[in-house]
């Protein structure tokens, strides 16, 4: 005796219409509970549908190329009597037996158990603000690898920093799920951890696998299998693409002729929206230098030289900071017309009340300019609020920000980065010291996070600390103004009657000249010089 029943389509969420990209099963199969009977593809993902009853499919419902929705129905089963069996159904349970190429032995039972009692955790990407789809440049850890808090398991790279993931317990990794030039978002899974463990899990005592001798049922079998794994690059070129209805969409929303991609990462040699993005890619590095020559602003490329043949040399690859903090600079230099006014400031007082401060023994901390310069800025931005602003993509917009938050550019071996001081306008000279001195800390150490370098006003580049008295930064689009600083220095200044020692800080002042004008940026620059002369001015 047997009974008919129907294998439908569970909760997909808020998602309808969703592409079926492949059927797994066909009438007179026999399934097991949880068997994939089919895959659905939804724009972010795709999905197994499992069985939630074993038994011999008699009718399916759904083909490749359809779209599913909730409740829909997938397979009908007929559960067999097992006192009972179909001398069909024998056959075809000899025949999945012959295909089952492994099994556990005791011994490696008794290994998973002694895991089980164990604590797993789970360690996550961390927030890492507006940014998702970071690069894992690097692993630092596989399975079986013992680590202690705070050891770095893996280091992620966004256009402006490089960050280590630390971990947040000690244990051993019983799971690694990223791999180098993968991409992790907020709440991705990074590795599993057992904390109670002692001894690596890969160093317990398991018997080996044992494979049971196929039947001829077994190569196709094998034969789907090999399918299904060696699709990591598959030549499409002149045969009919295997992609779904939304990744055909993606593929014309681009201009891409789908027909001329040959990578394709899908299972079965689905080409997926992922490939479509690398051919555009790849498109564009390799036109880049004709586009250029071609069109924008019409310079010509920089011709490539071989510079062997005058002598040794040696090549070094850049970071990605720094290749697309090149890119962005450049960027900013063609389409911003930018102006840079110097000028100096005298600070003698300000570093005397700096160092009477300092020399403070309860003191907890030690004041450095750079945050009297930060409160100044601050203050003459509250006085010009076009300083405080960017424009609009369009051009036709200024967006005046109500907020002060400054960007301090710091030098790191991974190349330039730049963490941002927040809410400057609210915190006092202690608070700031103790926040740029965490920020800086992270910098040197890779762990700033994309939350820690988004959000800024304006930006500080100082070069103080090493020399020279002026130079020409970059505004750090969208802000429309960035302030340079190079090393004070004792000077002669006049004071009407007399030469006297001045401790004179040279200002550079670079803005965007469509939003601030020449006299706008000397009357910003003379206001803040005005606070810098007399720091008592911020109390007021």
């Amino acid at each position: 005796m047997s009974v008919l029943t129907e294998i439908k389509v569970p909760d997909l969420g808020d998602v309808s219409d969703v592409d079926v990209i492949e059927v797994s099963v066909s009438v007179g199969d026999i399934i097991e509970l949880e068997q994939t009977l089919a895959v659905l593809e939804t724009d972010k993902a795709s999905m197994d549908l499992p069985a939630s009853s074993a038994g011999k499919v008699t009718a399916v419902h759904l083909k490749e190329g359809d779209t599913a929705s909730e409740g829909d129905l997938i397979v009908t089963v007929e559960i067999l009597d097992a006192a009972e069996p179909e001398p069909e159904a024998i056959i075809e349970v000899a025949k999945t037996e012959a295909v089952v190429i492994a099994e556990p032995e005791p011994e490696l039972e008794l290994a998973l158990e002694a895991v089980g009692e164990s604590e797993n955790i789970e360690v996550n990407a961390p927030d890492l603000g507006d940014v998702s789809d970071v690069d894992v440049i690097e692993v630092s850890v596989q399975v079986g690898d013992t680590v202690v808090k705070e050891q770095t398991l893996a280091v992620l790279e966004t256009d402006k920093a490089s960050m280590d993931l630390p971990a947040p317990n000690s244990g051993v990794v019983t799971e690694v799920a990223i791999s180098v030039g993968s991409k992790v978002s907020e709440g991705d899974l990074i590795i599993r951890l057992d904390t109670q463990a002692t001894v690596p899990v890969a160093a317990k005592a398991v018997a080996p696998v044992v494979e049971k001798a196929a039947t001829p049922a077994a190569p196709k079998a094998a034969e789907k299998t090999a399918v299904t794994t060696a699709t990591t690059t598959v030549n499409n070129s002149g045969i009919a693409p295997h992609a779904t209805p939304s990744v055909r969409l993606f593929a014309r929303e681009l201009g891409v002729d789908i027909r001329l991609i040959t990578q394709a990462s899908g299972r079965k040699g689905r080409i997926l929206k992922d490939d479509i993005k690398q051919f555009v890619k790849q498109a564009l590095a390799a036109g880049a230098g004709t586009q250029t020559a071609q069109g924008g602003a019409g310079i010509p490329p920089i011709p490539a030289v071989d510079f062997t043949k005058f002598g040794e040399v040696e090549e070094q690859k850049l970071s990605k900071i720094k290749r697309l903090t090149g890119q962005n600079l450049s960027r900013v230099w063609l389409n911003l017309p930018l102006v840079t006014y110097h000028d100096e400031a005298d600070i003698t007082e300000l570093e005397a009340f700096r160092k009477t401060l300092n020399a403070d023994k309860n003191a907890d901390i030690k004041v450095t300019g750079l945050i009297f310069i930060v409160k100044a800025l601050v203050a003459a931005m509250q006085e010009f609020p076009s300083f405080n602003s960017s424009l609009s993509a369009d051009g036709e917009r200024l967006i005046l920000k109500k907020y002060f938050n400054i960007g301090i550019a710091v030098d790191t071996p991974k190349g330039l980065v730049v963490p941002v001081l927040k809410d400057v306008d609210k915190k006092g000279i202690a608070e700031l010291t103790r926040d740029l001195s965490a920020l800086s800390e992270k910098a040197r150490t890779g762990k700033l996070l994309p939350a820690d370098m988004s959000g800024g006003c304006m930006t500080i580049s100082s070069l103080g600390g090493i020399g020279g008295k002026a130079f020409t930064p970059i505004v750090n689009a969208p802000e429309v103004a960035i302030l340079g600083l190079t090393r004070a220095s004792m000077q002669p200044v006049w004071n009407g009657s007399e030469f006297e020692p001045k401790l004179m800080q040279p200002l550079d002042l670079t803005y965007d000249h469509r939003v601030i004008d020449g006299a706008e940026g000397a009357r910003f620059t003379a206001t803040l010089i005005k606070y810098l002369g007399d720091i008592r001015r911020l109390l007021l």
